[in-house]
């Protein structure tokens, strides 16, 4: 068991996650599209809890926004592979704790995110491109300015979990 799934309350902060999504609130939105809510919380744990746990929560915060959406496009790998990605990331080297650092990742991740879902749209049929890149650039950018602010909060928090065991 992860160390921060120890902590319930902390797994349960996922599901904040397709609130956030089907809320979509208005002072959040780019162009009328919403930040990847999803890499802005799988980024903190993953870089928390290592790449294990990371790859796990990305596999399960993706099976609960496919569930959210019909269709055969899925969100599953990408945040799969975020999540080990983000996890190697904050186990080797320095700890990441930068604003711009984070952002960095987060724009990484929404971009790839983004990627994927426009990627598997365009191979299940035609699909209009323009309105996809006009989607993925907002919500890359946006996820890229609230990167900072949340995840970094989320990061001090999940790291005093870790070290303090309180549960």
């Amino acid at each position: 068991m992860s160390r921060l799934a120890r902590h319930g309350w902390c797994v349960a902060t996922a599901l904040v996650v397709p609130w956030l999504v089907l809320a979509a609130p208005g002072p959040l939105k780019l162009a009328g599209i919403p930040p990847a809510w999803s890499v802005l919380w799988l980024l903190p744990w993953a870089l928390a809890d290592g790449p294990l746990s990371g790859a796990l929560a990305g596999a399960g915060l993706g099976l609960l926004l496919d569930a959210l959406h019909p269709g055969s496009i899925t969100q599953i790998p990408a945040l799969a592979l975020l999540g080990w990605w983000w996890g190697r990331l904050g186990r080797q080297g320095p700890a990441i704790e930068r604003s711009f650092s984070l952002g960095l990742l987060a724009l990484l991740g929404a971009a790839l995110l983004g990627g994927s879902l426009i990627l598997q749209s365009r191979l299940l049929g035609p699909w209009p491109l323009e309105p996809a890149l006009h989607t993925w650039l907002a919500q890359t950018l946006l996820t890229a300015l609230l990167a900072p602010l949340l995840c970094s909060l989320q990061l001090l928090l999940w790291r005093q979990q870790i070290q303090g065991g309180r549960g």
